[in-house]
């Protein structure tokens, strides 16, 4: 039997070797995620295939959220991915608030250390994708950054208001650029900084959910503000 065990070792050694690597590869160091969901829009849409940085911030123990050597804290404005225990998945959202902000939204404007964030309407660039007719794209200052969102109209939805809240030491506050159509810091509270996993600037590929799951090369490599 153990003879028998290390044939078969020997002649898949190297095999086995190269999946154990790219396993921890994928563990530590990069990675990608597939966005099942339209709660990013603009900015990511379902189908794409998103690029992760898993050693943007910490280097961790591969398979676990234990941090061995800290880079760097997610900024303002980061897209950021980490495991949510609240909602018991992987999430996708951006970066609002840092521990110590205190963070407001009157009709989905947002107020940060007292300062009102200022918004520009923006043309959407889904051509093929297609924006909703009760909804609109602006262009969030997101003090120094600036990105898109999308909101319904009117402004009337459950989750576009809050009052003040200040984000707590080792948290974040994060938020879906879908601002009525994400499960975010609105419903699962602030995210713990050791449940993040990663960042996301580009997409790595994108298939069309809605029509046969063709890929569409216009996303291909695409960067994500």
């Amino acid at each position: 039997m153990q003879q028998k065990i290390y044939t078969i070792w020997r002649e898949n050694k190297s095999f086995v070797i190269f999946v154990t690597l790219m396993l921890i590869f994928r563990s530590a160091v990069a990675d990608w995620n597939t966005v099942p969901t339209g709660s990013m829009k603009p900015t990511i849409i379902e189908g794409d295939r998103i690029a992760v940085n898993k050693i943007a911030y910490d280097l961790n123990l591969p398979f676990t959220h234990i941090s061995l050597v800290n880079f760097a804290d997610p900024e303002r404005g980061d897209i950021v991915v980490f495991d949510s225990k609240v909602s018991d998945k992987r999430l996708v959202k951006r970066v609002i608030g840092l521990p110590g902000d205190r963070v407001a939204m009157n009709n989905n404007q947002l107020t940060i250390n007292g300062e009102i964030i200022s918004y520009e309407d923006t043309q959407s660039t889904e051509v093929s994708y297609g924006l909703p007719d009760n909804s609109k794209d602006k262009l969030e200052k997101l003090l120094g950054t600036n990105h898109k969102i999308r909101i319904s109209s009117p402004n009337s939805q459950r989750f576009a208001n809050f009052s003040a809240v200040v984000v707590p030491t080792g948290h974040y506050l994060m938020l879906g650029d879908n601002r009525d159509n994400s499960a975010d810091s609105r419903f699962i509270g602030f995210v713990p900084r050791k449940e993040i996993v990663g960042r996301t600037r580009n997409v790595v590929m994108s298939f069309d959910y809605d029509n046969y799951y063709l890929p569409r090369p216009d996303r291909y490599l695409q960067s994500l503000d």
